[in-house]
C-alpha cells in the first residue's frame, strides 16, 4: 500500500504536543487589548471585527491608535481564528512588542518604595501558559508586587499568557532570572522570607508564617518544586484536602495562598462592600538615555566650562607659548646682534598678539630692507 509523502513525514514536535504556536507578540481578547491600549503599549497592528465599532469604549481607542499611525484593520471572525489558532479572541488582536521585563534588582529596589512589606512571586517550572496567565492574574490583584521568572523551564510571556492574565501583565512587574536559586538567595539577603508550596509541606496553611516581605514559590504542574529549590524555602506550606483528589492546581493552590495572604493583611478590617486599599506599585528606575547622563562640552554652561578647564590642564599650553616667544626672539636677536651678522636697527620687534588666534594667519611679506638680505648669508 502506497503511502502519501506528506502523511511519511513526521509532524514538528509543537505540532505533536499540541503547543501553542501563535506569535508571541500577539494579545487578544477585549480585557488584554483595552489594557495594552490604554497603558501605553507600543502597538504595531490591531485586527478587530466591524462589531467592535459599536462599543464606545474600544471605538474611542481605535481612534486615538489610527491617529498615532498604527494599522487598523476589520477582519472577519474567521480571519481572526486563524491568527490566533483558534483561540476565544472576543473580537480584536493586537500585534504588540514584547511584554517588558527588568533584572532582579531593579525589582527588589522598587519595592522598597511601596511603603508596605512587599510581597513577590517566584515560579519554578510553570510551563503551561494558561497556569502562567491565572497566577499572574490572582497575583496582581491580590496585591503582589511583581513576579520572578526563571528564563529557562518556564513559559514565555506569549499572546495566551496574556489573554488568561486579563490585562494583569500591564500592572504587574515581572523580572526575568537566568538562575531562580541564585534569585531566592538575593532576596533571602534583602530580608525576604521565602515560602514554598508543596502537597509534602510539614507546615499547613492556617500554621505558615506570612509576616514581613514574603517570596511565594510555586512549583509545576507534575513535578512540584525541585529538590533544590525547596532547600531554599523557610517553609514548606501545604493546604489540607478533604476530598478524594489528590492535589490542586498550581494556579489554584498559589491563589489561595495569595488569598490568605491577603486575609491577614489588607483585608483586616474591610466590612461589606467597603473598597479594598489601594496597591502602591513599586516605583521602578526608568533608564537614563546616555546624551542627558554625559553633557557634551559644546552645551556646557559657564559654570561647567570652569569644571572641563580644571580637567583639561592642555588647553592652557598655546596661552604660555605665546606668553613665552617674545623672551625667546629677542635672545636669538641678541647673539646675532653681538656677531656682527645684523643690525639692531634694521631689525623691527615682531607684534605679539595678547590672545592667539583660532584660525589660520596669513603669511608675513618678506623684509624690503636691502641689509636683511646682503648680511645673513643662507
Amino acid at each position: 500500500m502506497a503511502v502519501d509523502a506528506d502523511q511519511a513525514r513526521p509532524l514538528p514536535e509543537a505540532e505533536r504536543h499540541g503547543e501553542d504556536r501563535t506569535p508571541d507578540d500577539l494579545i487578544w481578547g477585549r480585557h488584554p487589548a483595552q489594557a495594552a491600549l490604554e497603558g501605553g503599549r507600543p502597538v504595531h497592528r490591531i485586527w478587530c471585527t466591524p462589531e467592535l465599532r459599536f462599543s464606545p469604549r474600544f471605538l474611542q481607542l481605535l481612534r486615538e491608535a489610527k491617529a498615532s499611525g498604527v494599522l487598523v484593520e476589520e477582519v472577519t471572525w474567521a480571519r481572526l481564528g486563524q491568527l490566533t489558532g483558534g483561540a476565544v479572541h472576543q473580537g480584536i488582536v493586537l500585534q504588540v512588542a514584547a511584554a517588558e521585563t527588568l533584572d532582579l534588582t531593579s525589582l527588589i529596589e522598587g519595592c522598597r518604595t511601596v511603603g508596605e512589606p512587599p510581597l513577590l512571586m517566584a515560579l519554578d517550572g510553570i510551563t503551561d501558559p494558561h497556569n502562567l496567565g491565572a497566577i499572574a492574574r490572582s497575583a496582581e490583584a491580590l496585591g503582589a508586587h511583581g513576579m520572578v521568572l526563571p528564563q529557562r523551564r518556564s513559559a514565555g510571556l506569549t499572546g495566551s499568557v496574556a489573554k488568561v492574565a486579563a490585562g494583569a501583565l500591564e500592572h504587574l512587574p515581572v523580572a526575568r532570572v537566568v538562575n531562580l536559586n541564585r534569585a531566592l538567595e538575593t532576596l533571602k539577603e534583602e530580608g525576604y522570607r521565602v515560602v514554598g508550596l508543596a502537597s509534602e509541606g510539614t507546615v499547613s496553611l492556617e500554621q505558615a508564617d506570612l509576616e514581613g516581605p514574603l517570596v511565594i514559590v510555586t512549583g509545576s504542574e507534575s513535578d512540584g518544586l525541585a529538590m533544590l529549590t525547596r532547600k531554599h524555602c523557610d517553609q514548606l506550606v501545604s493546604i489540607p484536602l478533604r476530598g478524594a483528589t489528590p492535589s490542586l492546581n498550581a494556579s489554584v493552590a498559589t491563589a489561595m495562598l495569595l488569598y490568605e495572604v491577603a486575609r491577614r493583611g489588607w483585608m483586616q478590617g474591610l466590612k461589606g462592600g467597603q473598597p479594598a486599599p489601594r496597591l502602591r506599585r513599586p516605583q521602578l528606575p526608568v533608564p537614563q538615555p546616555l546624551a542627558e547622563a554625559q553633557p557634551s562640552a559644546l552645551d556646557a554652561t559657564p559654570a561647567e566650562e570652569q569644571t572641563l578647564e580644571s580637567v583639561a590642564p592642555e588647553a592652557t599650553e598655546p596661552q604660555e607659548l605665546s606668553a613665552a616667544l617674545p623672551e625667546a626672539l629677542s635672545e636669538v636677536l641678541s647673539v646675532l646682534e653681538s656677531e656682527g651678522l645684523i643690525q639692531a636697527d634694521s631689525v623691527e620687534q615682531p607684534e605679539v598678539l595678547s590672545e592667539p588666534s583660532s584660525g589660520p594667519q596669513p603669511m608675513a611679506e618678506p623684509s624690503s630692507d636691502p641689509a636683511f638680505g646682503s648680511d645673513i648669508t643662507l
